[in-house]
């Protein structure tokens, strides 16, 4: 059987699956996918791997009572067990006093998130792109590290309410660390797409590149208070902490940033600055997702945060329904409106400030707050009267992105930009904000 199923031969399986069930009720989930990547180092390739993956997943319910059984066997045999298996787990499960129950059928947005080009990627292609990048660190005689993974595949799922849900989907991940031989310079770069064609890897090299260099003999400065600019890959780290915490559940009991005192949420509360809108939406042409969440609800183009005040927060059904609200799924992306101001533009117009191009080791210091620590990497510059004078130290930072968001001056464009410490796409604006606050000195490149 192929791995990766046309939406016609998904629903011929699902209902094969389901016509085995004997549950009061059942849901199947079906995955297929190809991945394959290369890895570099010390400019040389290191690995090279591909991993196929075909998955089925059946829930069963009899009332309250729910178990889920997965298997990677498509013969009629192999499927009818995981059927009865699931059933047989269900009857000997507690009740779950939060199951719900299926959807019925529902209506979805078209999204196109599947791009020939990415599915067309062979080893050879892979190759040819690491080459490009290669050739130009060799050249600079820099010592270049870095991961290119592609995968294309499918999710499909149907229940015994008659829902069925298909969506084939691309993505192909790029991120690259380049340093002096002498280890004192570094340089970072991440790229994200849909369509491979998208993907320059010698332009992002050169980026790279030049960073490092640049970053060779770096000064120490006073930590303290800065203006600072925030390239996009430095800003989504601390961002997708809020988008975590959108969650309406958490916020009625008392649990995150989002709670107010007697049981009740920020909902309708303007906690940034008004600049500041982000939403969701899964037809985003930049930065497609599916347009149905896992348990099958469709999605919408959502606002989150409009103009600065919290207009949504995700409610799965059990919550929505025990608070009489109406459900609305976690998003299955995330975009942060922007300006117009290029990175160039933000620098010309700072006095003094700190250009951030990555931050990572990002760990939560006070949840209530979403007050976050982590340190700058990979090229930290100190900008004088509009241009970049030298590189700088890089410093521990503990900085709440609300309180970010608070002090902004100004915005860039949104790019879709990779997530280092979850590898999640999102869409983010290179941002400028006063008053970041600086902790301590690290030794680190």
């Amino acid at each position: 059987m192929a791995i990766i199923l046309t939406e016609a031969e998904a629903k011929a399986l699902l209902t094969k699956v389901l016509s085995y069930s004997k549950a009061d009720e059942c849901e199947v989930n079906l995955i297929g996918e190809e991945r394959g990547n290369l890895r570099y180092a010390r400019n040389e390739v290191s690995t090279s791997g591909s991993l196929i993956n075909q998955n089925l997943q059946v829930q069963s319910a009899f009332g309250k009572k729910v178990g889920v059984a997965t298997i990677d066997e498509f013969d009629d045999a192999s499927l009818e067990k995981v059927v009865r298996r699931s059933e047989e787990l269900a009857k000997l499960a507690p009740e779950n006093p939060e199951y719900v129950g299926v959807l019925g059928p529902q209506q979805y947005l078209k999204s196109n998130g599947f791009f020939d080009s990415t599915a067309k990627v062979t080893p050879d292609t892979r190759a040819d792109v690491v080459a490009k990048s290669l050739e130009l660190s060799r050249a600079e005689n820099l010592a270049a590290a870095g991961f290119l993974q592609d995968n294309y595949g499918y999710s499909a799922m149907m229940n015994s309410k008659g829902l069925f849900a298909y969506y084939p989907s691309t993505n192909v991940n790029f991120s690259l660390t380049v340093r002096t031989n002498d280890g004192k310079g570094s340089g970072y770069v991440a790229r994200g797409y849909s369509d491979f064609n998208k993907l320059d890897t010698a332009a992002a090299t050169r980026i790279a590149i030049q960073k490092a260099k640049g970053s060779a003999e770096a000064r120490a400065i006073e930590p303290g208070k800065y203006t600072v600019i925030l390239e996009p890959t430095a800003a989504v780290v601390l961002l997708e902490n809020i988008f975590y915490n959108m969650d309406a559940r958490s916020a009625d009991e008392g649990r995150s940033y989002f709670s107010k005192a007697g049981g009740k949420s920020r909902m309708g509360d303007k906690i940034v600055d008004e600049r500041v809108t982000i939403y969701s939406d899964p037809t985003n042409p930049e930065l497609p997702a599916s347009p149905w969440s896992g348990d099958g609800q469709a999605q919408a183009k959502t606002m989150w945060i409009e103009k600065g005040v919290v207009k949504n927060l995700a409610y799965s059904r059990y919550w929505a329904q025990k608070q009489g609200k109406k459900p609305l799924p976690y998003p299955n992306n995330m975009i942060m409106a922007g300006g117009t101001a290029s990175l160039e533009d933000m620098i010309k117009s700072t006095q003094r400030g700190i250009l951030v191009t990555k931050l990572w080791y990002i760990r939560e210091v006070d949840p209530q707050t979403i007050l976050l620590t982590g340190l700058t990497r990979d090229g930290t510059f100190y900008i004088e009267n509009g241009k970049i004078k030298h590189p700088v130290k890089n410093f521990r930072f503990n900085e709440s992105p609300i309180i970010m968001l608070n002090n902004l001056e100004s915005l860039g464009k949104p790019e879709r930009v990779l997530s280092t410490e979850s590898d999640q796409n999102y869409l983010i604006p290179p941002m400028k904000i006063r008053e970041f606050t600086f902790t301590s000195l690290s030794d680190a490149v």
